[in-house]
């Protein structure tokens, strides 16, 4: 790096790192800079959450309208699968139609075409590391998107003074980031067991746990039974990687474009990879998989190496559908591995499962510190995490964005150990 160039040294990083650390027994590599975007795709990032939110609102109008009959039923039927009948009673409830996650988080690669959008997050974790992050680059005399304070300024706008984090046993390797953000808002905010949870607690919540692990907190459905209502509410549907796939379901096309406007519509169109809803349905003689131009699923479960440049994922409500744990890349398995991936696809009656294209995403070059503390200068792929909170007004806004570099023969990007951790800043050309 120029020598005149801000930089974060690693002795600032290693004193100024939380006694309880950042994240469980996790570690990752450090990086003297944050990942340079340029000003197109800085204004990209800045006018996507507005998007996004519209995308989530058109979501939750079709599944209302599909559990009512007004729509085809299986839509619904499908977003539904695994999940208990509390839930649905509760996720359908009048009095949430216009509750929806304050707290966006898409994951975009970063590809030689633009950004690719694999999953959107309602309820992500690293907040507190991105605001951690953010202020140790800034103090560094670098200017983050969002700034020192963004991350910390928005989350504070989602829970008020008084409230408190339910952060659950399952959740638990985030305990210390959430830890040492509420400790920079202060205001009385606390994180409280998921588990404890009351069914008359009145406070203002932020719920930190997965709905699939509801069978642990015993007091949620009784919560939810007496009108309670938490942020990032109990709509579980939203959370599934399905909505991805119906988006580009050619029959539902008409429908998207009437409940989005048309430019949202055709940015969404573009960042989201090609998607298919594996399930097991019988086609006409002369019907093929829109984009797979085969009759059937058990033709593309023998599909040769080089046409499975598809990834496979669990949609949601399982301990396997976040992270890397449900994703199956296609012309990484071998050809009997990708036939019994699709087979538990198609046989799997209490998940929904996706396939989307492979993105290829782009070589990227970042200097990352050494064992030895010194710095050079690696490639790696990139994840782009930037976070969007909609405040009590109802605008969305970018206040942060994690970055994930990975080593170039990584093709699943996340928070891994020999993978860097940084946030993102704008170019100065």
């Amino acid at each position: 790096m120029n020598p005149t160039t801000p930089q974060l040294s690693l002795d600032h990083i290693q004193r100024a790192l939380p006694a309880q650390g950042l994240f469980g027994a996790g570690t990752w590599r450090w990086s003297p800079a944050p990942f340079v975007l340029s000003s197109a795709q800085v204004r990209e990032l800045e006018g996507l959450g507005h998007v996004l939110a519209q995308f989530q609102r058109a979501s939750d109008a079709i599944y209302r309208r599909s559990a009512k009959g007004k729509l085809p039923p299986w839509i619904a039927e499908s977003l539904d699968r695994g999940k208990p009948d509390w839930l649905l009673e509760t996720q359908r409830r009048g009095d949430l139609a216009g509750h929806f996650p304050r707290i966006i988080r898409p994951d975009l690669l970063l590809t030689a075409d633009g950004f690719a959008l694999t999953e959107i997050d309602s309820v992500p974790g690293g907040i507190g590391i991105t605001a951690w992050l953010a202020a140790q680059y800034e103090a560094a005399g670098f200017s983050v998107l969002g700034g020192a304070r963004g991350m910390l300024d928005g989350f504070g706008s989602v829970l008020p003074e008084g409230g408190a984090v339910l952060l659950s046993e399952e959740s638990a390797d985030y305990r210390p980031e959430m830890e040492w953000l509420l400790q920079q808002l202060g205001g009385d905010r606390c994180i409280e067991s998921a588990e404890s949870l009351r069914a008359e607690e009145t406070r203002p919540l932020y719920r930190f746990f997965e709905c699939f692990d509801w069978q642990n907190i015993p007091a949620l459905p009784d919560f939810a039974a007496r009108g309670g209502i938490l942020q990032a509410p109990l709509k579980p549907h939203l959370e599934e990687k399905l909505w991805l796939s119906l988006f580009h379901l050619p029959g539902l096309r008409k429908l998207w474009q009437k409940e989005l406007r048309g430019s949202h519509y055709e940015r969404l169109h573009k960042l989201i990879p090609t998607s298919w809803f594996i399930r097991d349905v019988e086609l006409p003689p002369d019907a093929v998989l829109p984009g797979l131009d085969v009759s059937s699923w058990q033709e593309v479960a023998e599909f040769s190496q080089k046409e499975r440049q598809l990834v496979v994922k669990i949609s949601g409500f399982d301990p396997s559908a976040w992270g890397s744990r449900g994703v199956f890349i296609g012309h990484d398995l071998p050809a009997n591995e990708w036939r019994d991936c699709l087979e538990r696809a198609l046989l799997d009656t209490q998940h929904a499962w996706v396939m989307q294209e492979f993105r290829e995403t782009s070589i990227v070059e970042h200097p990352v510190y050494q064992p030895d503390g010194s710095v050079a200068l690696e490639r790696g792929r990139a994840r782009l995490c930037p976070y969007y909170f909609t405040d009590e007004q109802g605008y969305t806004r970018l206040h942060g964005c994690l970055v994930t570099i990975v080593p170039i023969d990584k093709k699943k990007i996340h928070g891994m150990s020999d993978g860097v951790l940084t946030v993102a800043t704008l170019s100065k050309e």
